[in-house]
């Protein structure tokens, strides 16, 4: 006789146990939790409405003048009993220093000994406990009493001394407390239930709609379906790449090819064979895993992570592309921002001391002096912003170079506009001004720092259908080997997790048509001091960008 097999339960059911299963263990959780916070919250209120009570009572004026008195109780019982009443704790016990009761809620304890702990009260501290007294457990708060010298229970500030005279304790009972908790836990298991029952229904409402559009299948035949549909992944924006163990692209989505360049026929080919930028290519053949690299390709920023497929030999590698071109250029812009905001900062700590300068100087009557210091730093600041306005149209480039200035000028470097600088407004997008002369700009200021006669000269001119940017430094200089390597990425003379800026003016550059060139005595003949025919300093690096734009924006 055929025994049929019992068909696996369908996805949306086992995913209905798990669910009820995790919205209970919440909700105990939560429950637990809510308990534990409302005891901790109870008894913290408790502390804080003792310590009120008791604190008020200490310096009460005439709780002072009675603990000197000649009979404490007749003055101090009435009252402790009336502030009882008003602030709700359950009891204000007077006492003197040895402990001795002055007042107590039941009159036949007065003149017993306190029962609980003074010392941290005798030596000026307020103390908190919870301790079984006559009341049962209780939190109180014990503190001292001080009097006023000679007793008139005058202000402080009218020869007030340190004699403790007394101390009060004020508490409330700990069975108090555990019935207010009780009141919060009752409403709070209330709502446990609702919010279980409410998960609960909501949880089977939900897997009865994942049933109907899963069709009660259950995971072996969901899995078939995603093996029928895998080409679906080609509608990643990302790029996935799968290459086989002889390195040949065995998959590869729309997404990899749009961001590598390459075209339809791409499966089947070595990764070595694609023409990508060596360090790629580096990554795409490597045996171990890669995580979050940034590479370059022609026109591209990418992320790269690659993780082997093995299973006792080497089967195969999956690799994932992501796009950081508007990222990183996003990127570069917010750290110019950044800059501009910490150079505005640092002037406006500047001005604010040169303000003050003004002031005091017209204070001492030196009222010329004031002026002629205050017009002089005021033509010093304003001759590179009238500079720049006055040879810049393109604002995106001006707020650059006078953002850079100020920055450059905190790191004591000077940076200067050549007097032949010119440029129109809209030869080139201003992202791709940000990224090429924001970079070389950072680079030559990193370079010129330290040297002597710190400057980094800016040369921006459009002319005959095309614009140059030239970027010298006051730096060290270029070693030959260095002056290959520059545009590499991660090469950089700074620390590690660098040198991406240069490698983005390159790609910029020949994105946009142009050509990046490096010049500059190298670093070893480069004599400190030494100046080239005009005074202009002979060492340090030269980068200069050529780009073609359209000739009617030139003329």
């Amino acid at each position: 006789m055929h025994i049929r097999t019992p068909r696996p339960r369908s996805l949306a059911g086992q995913l209905f146990a798990m669910q009820v299963v995790l919205v209970s263990v919440i909700v105990a959780g939560c429950v637990v939790f809510s308990y534990v916070s409302d005891q901790r919250q109870a008894q913290a209120a408790a502390r804080r409405q003792a310590t009120a009570a008791a604190r008020a009572v200490a310096l009460s004026p005439s709780v002072r003048r009675a603990t000197v008195g000649d009979d404490p109780t007749a003055v101090l019982q009435p009252y402790a009993e009336q502030v009882r009443r008003a602030t709700g704790v359950a009891f204000v016990t007077i006492m003197d220093t040895d402990g001795i009761r002055w007042t107590h809620p039941d009159p036949d304890r007065i003149g017993e000994h306190y029962l609980g702990h003074i010392a941290e009260a005798l030596h000026g501290r307020t103390y908190t406990e919870t301790y079984t007294g006559t009341l049962g457990a209780s939190v109180r708060v014990v503190t001292p009493v001080r009097a006023y010298e000679g007793g008139d229970g005058g202000a402080a500030g009218n020869g007030a001394d340190r004699r403790i005279t007394g101390l009060v304790s004020a508490g409330i009972t700990v069975e108090r407390i555990d019935a207010q908790l009780r009141d919060q836990v009752s409403v709070l298991l209330w709502f446990a239930g609702a919010a279980l029952a409410l998960g609960g229904i909501g949880t089977y409402v939900i897997n009865a709609r994942l049933r109907r559009h899963t069709h009660g299948m259950n995971p072996a035949e969901l899995s078939r379906m995603y093996d029928y549909h895998q080409a679906t992944l080609h509608a990643v924006r990302e790029g996935l790449l799968m290459l086989d163990s002889g390195r040949r692209i065995a998959l590869i989505n729309d997404g990899g090819r749009e961001l590598l360049g390459l075209d339809a026929h791409a499966v089947g080919r070595n990764a070595a064979e694609l023409g990508l930028p060596a360090p790629l290519t580096g990554a795409l053949l490597a045996d171990g895993p890669r995580v979050d690299e940034v590479h370059l390709t022609a026109d591209r920023v990418v992320v790269l992570n690659s993780r082997p497929v093995s299973s006792g030999e080497h089967r195969g590698t999956v690799v994932t592309l992501r796009d950081h071109t508007e990222l990183q250029a996003l990127s570069g812009e917010l750290d110019s921002e950044r800059g501009f905001t910490q150079a505005l900062r640092a002037q406006a700590h500047e001005a604010a001391n040169r303000l003050h300068t003004v002031v005091s100087l017209i204070e001492l009557g030196r009222v010329e002096e004031a002026v002629e210091f205050a017009t002089g730093e005021l033509e010093l600041a304003q001759t590179l912003t009238d500079r720049v306005v006055g040879a810049v149209d393109e604002p995106v480039l001006a707020a650059l170079l006078l953002g850079k200035a100020a920055q450059a000028n905190e790191r004591g470097v000077e940076l200067v506009l050549a007097d032949d600088s010119v440029i129109d407004e809209g030869l080139l997008p201003a992202r791709d001004l940000v990224t090429i002369l924001g970079n070389l700009v950072d680079n030559a200021v990193d370079a010129a720092q330290g040297s002597e006669g710190a400057r980094v000269t800016v040369t921006v001119r459009a002319a005959g259908g095309e614009l140059l940017i030239r970027v010298r430094d006051t730096g060290p200089g270029l070693g030959t080997a260095e002056a290959e390597d520059i545009f590499r990425l991660g090469w950089s003379t700074k620390s590690a997790g660098r040198g991406l800026g240069l490698a983005l003016v390159r790609q910029t550059v020949l994105r946009g048509g142009g050509t990046v060139t490096v010049a500059g005595p190298p670093r070893e003949s480069a004599a400190p001091g030494s100046a080239a025919p005009g005074g202009a300093p002979s060492r340090g690096a030269e980068f200069v960008v050529r780009l073609p734009v359209r000739q009617e924006l030139t003329t």
